[in-house]
């Protein structure tokens, strides 16, 4: 009886051993949320420096292709491994080229607002600067850019004594507005005039809502020709994220196939594959084990 009496003692003083775990857990769940909160901002931070970041379209220079609002993933590694292409839309630091920006950003009045407006530039989400553009490549350096034969651009690439029409279903907008070497009148431009020549590490931009657009066409007569440096490119717009019913990939149009068409690059296809082999050889380490 003493045996029996001291069993239930014992059982009833010892707490259940699924509780106390379960406290453990959470305790130790909490403790570690500072931290796991804290890496997320870290790798979110990182991510927006170096590989991706979003971008909020403030005005309807890009439309149809881009509507106010939209929001888009920009690649910003890309252009460390190869040269930009003619038909991608970029984004880009306008400081120094493009002096008038295409939006006025009216600045919050109350203190929060403020602060969520800093904390949505700080990581990438919030509405982009007033130097900050986003437009199609229509020209690389040593290409010549001009309008209009047929009412269409045409560029020359370098070395090629033929100018290329451009057929450019995807314009929301066609303001023909003309341009060439001589000027940016219909009288200085007939069709076939010599086009504005791109210097060396710059870029002829242009939206796809030309008679909404701000771009090279408006500062042909700066030493630049209205054109913008490479090294100012942030990156691509490569894909359309919200709203979700307009998700989208950004790919080059048809008009820059042919003649106007990119070299194929190498260098990402082979460092893709150097990053790739760690990976396939954990997998096999994994599969032993």
């Amino acid at each position: 009886m003493s045996d029996a009496l001291s069993e239930t003692v014992s059982t009833g003083e010892e707490p259940p051993a699924g509780g106390a775990h379960a406290a453990e857990k959470k305790g130790s769940f909490f403790r570690e949320l500072p931290v796991l909160l804290l890496v997320a901002l870290v790798l979110a931070l990182l991510i927006k420096a170096f590989l991706v970041q979003a971008f909020y379209i403030p005005s309807g220079s890009m439309q149809q292709t881009l509507e106010i609002r939209d929001r888009v993933l920009v690649n910003k590694l890309v252009y460390d491994f190869r040269e930009v292409h003619r038909g991608e839309i970029v984004v880009f630091d306008g400081e120094g080229s493009f002096t008038e920006p295409e939006t006025v950003l009216v600045q919050p009045s109350g203190p929060v607002q403020r602060a969520l407006q800093a904390v949505g530039g700080f990581l990438g989400l919030g509405v982009p600067g007033e130097k900050d553009f986003i437009k199609r490549v229509i020209g690389v350096e040593g290409d010549r850019v001009a309008c209009c034969t047929d009412g269409k651009v045409t560029v020359q690439p370098a070395g090629s004594d033929t100018a290329v029409v451009l057929e450019e279903p995807y314009l929301f907008e066609d303001d023909q507005r003309p341009f060439c070497e001589a000027g940016a009148t219909a009288e200085l431009c007939p069709p076939g005039s010599p086009g504005v020549l791109v210097p060396e590490g710059r870029l002829f931009v242009m939206g796809d809502h030309r008679g909404a657009s701000r771009d090279s066409r408006f500062y042909l007569d700066d030493a630049n020709n209205g054109t913008v440096p490479v090294d100012r490119v942030i990156g691509r717009a490569f894909v359309v994220v919200w709203p979700l019913d307009r998700a989208a990939v950004l790919r080059v149009p048809g008009t820059f196939d042919g003649p106007l068409a990119a070299g194929v690059v190498a260098v990402p296809y082979a460092l893709g594959l150097v990053g790739a082999l760690p990976v396939v050889a954990l997998r096999r380490r994994l599969r032993r084990a």
